[in-house]
C-alpha cells in the first residue's frame, strides 16, 4: 500500500517472510520494533519512507497474535505519524524518522481497523472493541459472547455519529456509546 503525505510517500509491505538475520530477506531494515516472543509472529510488516524518489527510512514491526492484513482501514497515516494495526498491537511511528512513538496491545489476539475519532481511536479487534487515546492509552475495552467477525464479513462493523455498532459471529449485535456504554 502507498500513501502520499505531503512531501513524503509512505509504503507499507507484508513481511510475513521475513527473518531476523537472514540473507533471504528482501529488504535490509534500518530499524525493527518487534513484541518480545518466544513464538514466530505472524503479522510484520515493513514500511518505507521515500523522499524526492528515494527511500530516506525504513523499518519493521511484528507483534503475536494472529495475522492482520493490509487494507483501506488497517493503518492511520496522519501529518507527523502513522498508527498501524500488527496482530494484537497498534504501534505508532513518527513520519519521515520512523521512530516508535508507542506500541500497545489493544486485543488479545488480533487488531482489524482503526478509526481516527475526537480525542483518540476506536480498534475493531478480534475479541475487543476498544478506545484508545492519543497516547496509545487504552480508556476501554468491550468484549462479547464471541468474536466480533461475522461468516460473510458484511456489516459486521460500524461507527456512526452516536454510536460503535459490532456483530459477532453468532450475529448478535452490540452497540456502545463513544464513552463504552452499551446502548439498548
Amino acid at each position: 500500500m502507498t500513501f502520499e503525505i505531503g512531501k513524503y510517500i509512505v509504503k507499507l509491505l507484508n513481511e510475513s517472510d521475513f527473518q531476523i538475520g537472514s540473507k533471504d530477506n528482501n529488504i535490509e531494515y534500518r530499524k525493527s520494533f518487534f513484541t518480545e516472543s518466544d513464538f514466530i509472529l505472524a503479522t510484520k510488516f515493513g514500511i518505507q519512507i521515500l523522499e524526492n524518489g528515494l527511500e530516506s527510512q525504513n523499518a519493521i514491526i511484528g507483534a503475536e497474535g494472529g495475522a492482520s492484513g493490509l487494507h483501506e482501514t488497517s493503518q492511520i497515516i496522519e501529518k507527523e505519524r502513522i498508527l498501524v494495526c500488527c496482530g494484537d498491537t497498534i504501534f505508532c511511528l513518527g513520519i519521515p524518522d520512523l521512530n516508535l512513538i508507542w506500541k500497545s496491545k489493544v486485543d488479545e489476539f488480533t487488531c482489524f481497523e482503526i478509526f481516527k475519532i475526537e480525542n483518540g481511536y476506536i480498534v475493531h479487534g478480534e475479541m475487543e472493541i476498544s478506545r484508545i487515546d492519543d497516547d496509545g492509552q487504552i480508556v476501554w475495552k468491550n468484549g462479547g459472547a464471541d468474536i466480533f467477525v461475522s461468516a460473510d464479513k458484511t456489516d459486521d462493523f460500524e461507527i456512526s455519529d452516536n454510536y460503535i455498532k459490532a456483530l459477532d459471529w453468532d450475529k448478535k449485535v452490540y452497540k456502545w456509546d463513544f464513552d463504552g456504554n452499551e446502548i439498548a
